[in-house]
């Protein structure tokens, strides 16, 4: 069941050009689903789509990585981090992976984790990660149950800039540029997006 639950849901993000759609009624009601914040307006990158933040003013996030690492987002206190859902199979996320690589490598106040919203191996992400090699900390997450301080991405890649002080700064639905996460961590502190 998990099998085919995870099929269909690539193939519709597929279909959808790994973007975002709007978001799904609760069952038995005809209202969209509400969402713990506001939607953040994606005016970053010009392609007008929205998606909800996060359920939490300081999300948590502790994850283990493909490399046998793990990740916590609150032992990153300090740096701007970006919190990168993507997928192998998803065209534009692949685009982006190289910026937020060189990003990642280029800033030491920066730190990128990619989170593979995706069914797949621990062993066959390896094999991918070897023909598409990135500097930052990759882990893959269950699709039947996403982070809980992290809105269920609606479509790929959806990104988050969370601040020094643990905040989400931005979110992002779609492509994102390391130009446009700079922009961003130049802004005066409080003023992001």
């Amino acid at each position: 069941m998990r099998v085919v639950l995870t099929i269909l849901l690539a193939g519709t993000l597929a279909l959808a050009g790994c973007k975002p759609s709007t978001p799904a009624a609760p069952a038995g009601t005809g209202e969209p689903k509400p969402a713990a914040k506001a939607p953040a307006a994606d005016a970053g990158n010009g392609n007008g789509m929205q998606i909800r933040e996060t359920t939490a003013d300081l999300p948590t996030l502790v994850v283990d990585t493909v490399d046998g690492g793990r990740f916590d987002l609150s032992a990153q206190r300090g740096k701007w981090v970006v919190v990168n859902f993507w997928a192998t199979w998803c065209a534009p996320c692949l685009k982006e992976m190289p910026e937020l690589s060189a990003l990642d490598a280029m800033r030491e106040d920066v730190q990128v984790v990619g989170l593979a919203y995706e069914d797949i191996t621990a062993a066959d992400m390896q094999a991918f990660l070897k023909e598409h090699p990135v500097v930052y900390p990759i882990a893959i997450l269950d699709v039947m149950a996403p982070p809980a301080d992290f809105a269920t991405p609606r479509g790929l890649p959806t990104t988050y800039l969370i601040s020094p002080e643990g905040k989400v700064a931005k979110a992002f639905a779609g492509p994102v540029t390391a130009r446009e996460l700079e922009a961003l961590i130049a802004q005066p502190v409080g003023k992001p997006g």
